[in-house]
């Protein structure tokens, strides 16, 4: 007997995103919902100390190495709350008076062409960077128009390279020729959105008149073709790799013969990672059993080999993680590897040198118990730029030489919060299937355990991403300073652990990542360091999915639920926005097995009457084009429809990270935290 066919989607209208109907609903929900938080006594300074940290002009600049002896960053503050693309000297950044020289102001920029631009970033054309193709947002949407732009004479290039709105994928190949992934005709993307089908298009070219190297699959997932462009530390180029994404986390990569793609003889699940010394760097995330090679091994290839012989690749081994490591960033300097790892989610720098038939290993001396991050890596020398932060030490950027000698401290950020008051604590919790899940609690020195403590619980488990200890600059001014216990939980899905803790996570075992989470809650229970009426939880995104299991499968165990930008729908989420690129993750609701499985935790699907729900208070933004407001929607009118008092906020720009400018974020940050004060201090 077939299965009865499931009754229509009462709010599906949410689903068109400038929608008359969908608009009007997000508006009132504001209208109703703000006031309840803004008129706080405490909102407005919530609001003040966190727009203060945002645009203070004591953070530390996010500078990248651009050209020989030349810096980059995009700077926001109060002044600039769009931003500026500026550069200065390495020199004159070392001996800590940088002298910026202004970029694009995009303030100005946008005031000019009245348009609410958001920046995404500059690619520029090695071993110079002088001409860059700049990406910009309209009011944060992952689309963008693409530019090109002289550094030199800081003007966008008449009769440049010039590419219409759209989910572009592009790079340089030499100055008069870009390959670019695009939808060059209308319809021409997956089911998720993205392009597939890779020109070369020359300068001056009609994009009509691009000539096609590579054709993908309509019906493929993941985020559309992808190139990497594998160049000598002079900016030569030595191979252009075609990467085809069949789901999130499976692809298929090809180099190109001129203009003839041969199929590499990869492992789907692999990544390719740069080149440096004649090797081309992959690191695996599944294991590779008939070249004896392991997920999570970084793994490295002959790149004359590479291309004479693609089908029948002979990898060699380059380093092999520990269970307790994971291999986090990978980069490449003129002559070095470098490669960023976690050991029992806490940062370690290794330094490897190319020898005759083996690589090196040198450990770079760093601050301990720290995550340590990869900022930028020069092609012109071996330098290295570094990010070390923990939760209560502020932020600091390191110059590095990764051909040796000590590391320099370049700038530390002024504290932010008291934080000699607190200290951070690592505990491990016992899942429903005995894994033990590590997870991070940062408390006051004289933290009671007597269960009645705030504690905000924020996690995120998937897509390989890991949660590794910052600097809680915002977090420790609005709510370690109130009170509060800060947690993150290192569940399976994430990357802490390498691809094993991920892949543990995926598609049928979706449940492990969400047994975790009520493990680490369960545990902060058990130690007395909250209870059920006092604990809150928080997650954007794949965790905003998270925030809506954790709210139908165990509403008993809180107080608070901030679900931020969510996946809601997992039944319907393969047609809303992105979703279809996201089945390698969570599986494909037309396969009956991985339906089932979907079925059984889709927050949408399992909101129900009579369940004590606490009041949660749902975010999104009308400009999202990722994960697509209507989750959020849905997700609001089905809680409303069913009795329960919520609270909504839906940014009418903002993107994905559901903020266009920094006041935006500011009130955000504001927002979610007299929230959490409202249901876990009051």
């Amino acid at each position: 007997m077939a299965a009865a066919p499931e009754p229509p989607d009462p709010y599906a209208y949410m689903e068109e995103i400038e929608g008359a109907q969908a608009l009007a609903f997000a508006r009132a929900e504001n209208a109703r919902s703000l006031p309840q938080l803004q008129n706080d006594p405490r909102y407005a300074g919530l609001y003040a100390d966190a727009l203060t940290i945002a645009t203070a002009k004591d953070r530390i600049p996010g500078v990248y190495f651009a050209g020989a002896g030349t810096l980059r960053d995009y700077w926001q503050d109060a002044d600039h709350v769009r931003g500026v693309w500026r550069q200065t000297s390495l020199a004159s950044y070392r001996a800590g008076q940088p002298d910026w020289a202004t970029l694009i102001d995009l303030d100005a920029l946008a005031k000019a062409e009245n348009a609410n631009w958001v920046w995404k970033g500059a690619d520029c054309l090695p071993p110079d960077d002088r001409y860059c193709l700049v990406s910009l947002s309209d009011g944060g949407k992952d689309a963008v128009v693409v530019r090109e732009f002289d550094t030199q004479t800081k003007a966008f290039v008449d009769g440049g390279f010039d590419l219409p709105e759209g989910k572009h994928r592009f790079d340089w190949i030499d100055r008069d020729t870009l390959l670019v992934v695009t939808e060059w005709t209308p319809g021409e993307v997956t089911a998720s959105g993205y392009p597939y089908i890779a020109k070369l298009l020359k300068r001056g070219q009609p994009l009509a008149d691009a000539h096609q190297v590579f054709y993908g699959q309509k019906d493929d997932g993941g985020y559309g073709v992808g190139s990497i462009v594998l160049r000598d530390p002079d900016g030569k180029v030595q191979a252009v790799v075609i990467q085809r994404p069949l789901d999130t986390f499976n692809a298929e990569y090809y180099v190109l013969d001129e203009d003839r793609p041969l199929r590499l003889d990869l492992p789907k699940k692999s990544t390719v990672q740069g080149y440096v010394s004649g090797r081309m760097l992959v690191s695996l995330e599944e294991d590779w059993p008939e070249r004896g090679m392991k997920e999570g091994d970084l793994v490295d290839f002959d790149l004359k080999a590479v291309k004479k012989t693609p089908g029948a690749l002979k990898p060699s081994l380059v380093l092999r993680p520990t269970l307790s490591q994971s291999v986090e960033q990978v980069a490449t300097t003129r002559d070095r590897l470098v490669v960023a790892l976690l050991d029992n989610v806490k940062g370690r720098l290794l330094s490897l040198k190319r020898g005759a038939s083996r690589w090196t290993a040198t450990p770079l001396d760093l601050p301990k118990d720290s995550t340590i991050s990869i900022a930028s890596a020069s092609d012109h020398d071996d330098q290295l730029l570094l990010g070390v932060t923990s939760f209560l030490t502020p932020s600091s950027q390191w110059l590095a030489d990764a051909a040796g000698g000590p590391a320099a401290e370049l700038k530390a950020l002024p504290p932010r919060f008291d934080a000699s008051r607190f200290v951070t604590e690592q505990f491990w919790a016992t899942s429903k299937d005995g894994t033990q899940v590590p997870y991070f609690v940062v408390h006051a020195k004289d933290m009671k355990l007597d269960g009645t403590n705030p504690t905000l619980l924020y996690a995120y488990g998937g897509f390989l991403v890991s949660q590794t200890p910052a600097y809680a600059a915002t977090t420790g001014k609005l709510w370690l300073e109130k009170g509060g216990v800060f947690v993150i939980a290192n569940i399976r899905g994430g990357g802490e652990f390498g691809p094993r803790w991920h892949n543990a996570g995926l598609k049928l075992n979706r449940m492990r990542v969400y047994d975790d989470f009520f493990a680490v809650s369960q545990d902060l229970i058990d130690r007395k360091i909250t209870n059920p009426k006092k604990l809150g939880i928080m997650g954007g995104s794949n965790g905003g999915l998270l925030m809506g299991v954790a709210l139908t499968k165990h509403p008993e165990l809180y107080n608070a639920i901030v679900i931020q930008v969510p996946l809601f729908d997992m039944i319907g989420y393969t047609h809303i926005g992105a979703g279809a690129s996201w089945v390698g993750e969570y599986g494909d609701p037309a396969v009956p097995a991985e339906r089932a499985m979907l079925m059984s935790y889709s927050p949408y699907q399992n909101l129900k009457a009579g369940q004590p729900y606490p009041k949660v208070f749902l975010e999104t933004s009308t400009k999202d084009d990722r994960v697509h407001p209507a989750h959020a929607r849905k997700a609001a009118a089905r809680l409303k429809e069913l009795g329960y008092d919520y609270l909504y906020y839906e940014n009418i720009d903002g993107g994905h990270a559901a903020a266009a400018n920094l006041n935006e974020r500011a009130m955000r940050q504001a927002l979610e935290y007299t929230y959490l004060m409202q249901r876990l201090m009051d």
